[in-house]
């Protein structure tokens, strides 16, 4: 029931997928949280909008126990296929970076319509108990500045569409996830720079029959009266095609866009290949353009931005529910340790730095694919313009790779990814590390890094040790010097902070293992494999700081407790 002066600890206005995955990450994390969606659920688009999840957004999800239905109901696509003119051109251009993904357990791009991934998540979101306000808009906020931050400085107003009602609710924080027109980015007065341009799409759901050789792909189809074709295979055997909508094929349809319209240009879009809609689910028109927020917060960092509300873009990349995604997963964690007494609230400064930068790569790169897709060239472009444009959206796509999957997406140096120490390691602080597979003691069998480092806003620190000959009186040293050092000692038991030793050696049991009592859970390296990925050196171990997201903050090649005891030092708050 709505209480007038009801209070949160973050309130999340937009109930799409990043608004409630923040509410679901809060409570997971011990924090207080509500989320409200003007629109009525039942009345939205059933299908539509959002639709492809790719290795590290998928990831990130499996990270915050999430990922396990929307695999049970979505498509993986690990293959990519090009058509032009009827003939599948070989190799392949645009999605071909799909057949190549390496060292990640979801080697595929996840398809499910974002109708689904919101059920889901607001499953998630009851089962943990956030609270959910449908059919109710924010109308009104504002901040106390001058509050110390644990205080409830953020007063927002709101109506619900049913009754009409109005009522307040107290806040910490105030999450704006609502959407491209968000209220709360411009009630906030924050710019949102950019431009539309005058190129429009057509994006079409539904059950279709199609001679098509290979339907169930990700396609792109090489036309020069429709652009760049999106063939998309959907969950539940749907498919989405995608189509520019140029002004010669609107010359044809003076009294505009209707779903016969979109149904018939799809068929024309995808000649010679044949095409019958058995039904439609959903079709939408959309304006091509890259809108920024100016920042990813405001108000002392009491207002945030996330997804839609902080960055607009093209769909060509498939990348928008994504780096949505990402903006939840890394304001998450931060936003809760700090409510939480944990971490320095200047934490909250490197959302904004980190995903802005992320965000900008993106729009860069966008402009390049809406136009090469609408078989247009850019601004910029000074080569041979009679040459294909779809040749150069292929070489673009490719060299993209490691961006379009996410696992490529690493942080600049900050108080959270410490660059400062020499290091012969192979990760590098702000990136994602391999996700090795270790050994459970005991039954011996296998699991994942990142299923064992699941996300629960906790730093973990990684103790890799090497052949105990050589290792075992630098472990020794280490364990002795976090008993001792009183400020060592203290990150030991931390509340904010997880351990976990990676044996290069199995055993009967860890401690025999070891010869001695190891620093938090211990699993074996059986193959070694972790250690080298990481870079490890076997006769000296050691030490890397994974950040709760996932990412490595610190990566030392050595066990010097110091190191590990200097990171957290500008960083960590309160103990447990």
């Amino acid at each position: 029931m709505k209480q007038d002066d009801a209070t949160f600890d973050v309130v999340i206005v937009g109930g799409g997928p990043v608004g409630l995955l923040m509410a679901y990450q809060m409570r997971r994390f011990g924090v207080s949280a509500c989320v409200v969606e003007q629109h009525d659920t039942f009345t939205q688009d059933a299908y539509g909008r959002a639709i492809a999840l790719f290795p590290r957004t998928t990831e990130q999800l499996d990270q915050l126990d999430v990922i396990d239905p929307m695999l049970q109901l979505g498509f993986a696509c690990r293959s990519s296929v090009t058509y032009k003119e009827g003939e599948r051109v070989i190799p392949g251009r645009v999605w071909t970076f799909m057949e190549n993904i390496r060292d990640t357990t979801f080697d595929f791009a996840l398809v499910l319509r974002q109708s689904y991934t919101e059920a889901i998540l607001r499953d998630k979101v009851a089962a943990v108990g956030a609270t959910y306000y449908p059919s109710t808009q924010c109308i009104d906020f504002t901040v106390d500045e001058s509050q110390p931050r644990d205080d409830y400085a953020v007063t927002s107003v709101f109506q619900d569409h049913k009754t009409q009602n109005t009522f307040k609710i107290k806040s910490k924080y105030l999450i704006g996830a609502d959407g491209g027109r968000s209220f709360v980015r411009r009630h906030a007065g924050i710019p949102f720079d950019g431009e539309s341009t005058e190129d429009r799409w057509i994006r079409i759901d539904g059950l279709v029959e199609t001679d098509m050789p290979l339907s169930r792909a990700y396609g792109a189809i090489e036309s020069k009266t429709h652009g760049n074709v999106l063939w998309a295979p959907l969950d539940h055997g749907a498919t989405r095609i995608g189509f520019a909508y140029t002004d010669a094929i609107a010359a044809k349809y003076p009294r505009g866009v209707t779903q016969e319209v979109a149904v018939q240009e799809a068929i024309e879009c995808v000649r010679p290949f044949k095409l019958v809609f058995k039904e439609v689910h959903w079709w939408t028109l959309y304006t091509i353009g890259q809108r920024m927020a100016r920042d990813f917060s405001a108000q002392s960092d009491r207002v945030f931005l996330c997804g839609d509300a902080a960055h607009t873009h093209s769909s060509g990349a498939a990348q928008g529910l994504n780096t949505g995604i990402h903006d939840a997963v890394n304001l998450g964690w931060k936003l809760a340790m700090v409510i939480r007494d944990q971490i320095h609230p200047a934490v909250l400064q490197t959302y904004a730095a980190e995903r802005r930068s992320t965000v900008q790569q993106l729009l860069d790169y966008d402009r390049d694919i809406a136009l090469l897709m609408s078989h247009k060239w850019p601004a910029w472009y000074t080569g041979d313009r009679t040459a294909d444009p779809y040749l150069a959206l292929g070489e673009l796509f490719e060299r993209m790779a490691p961006f379009n999957t996410g696992l490529g997406i690493a942080y600049a140096a900050n108080m959270l990814n410490q660059v400062g120490v020499a290091t012969t390691l192979t990760v590098v602080p702000g990136s994602r590390p391999p996700d090795v597979e270790l050994t459970t003691p005991g039954t011996l069998q296998p699991v994942r890094l990142q299923r064992v480092t699941r996300n629960v806003a906790r730093f973990i620190v990684l103790v890799f040790t090497g052949h105990i000959h050589a290792t075992r009186p630098a472990m020794a040293a280490l364990a002795a010097y976090f008993e001792s050092d009183k400020a060592a000692s203290r990150l030991r038991s931390h509340d904010a902070v997880a351990w976990l030793t990676i044996s290069a050696l199995a055993g009967c049991s860890p401690y025999e293992t070891l010869g001695m009592k190891p620093l938090g859970d211990t699993y074996y390296d059986t193959t070694t494999l972790a250690h080298n990925k990481f870079g490890v050196d076997l006769d000296k171990g050691a030490l890397v700081v994974l950040r709760p997201d996932g990412l490595v903050g610190g990566a030392y090649d050595t066990l010097d407790g110091s190191l590990v005891k200097e990171y957290f030092a500008g960083l960590l708050l309160s103990t447990s």
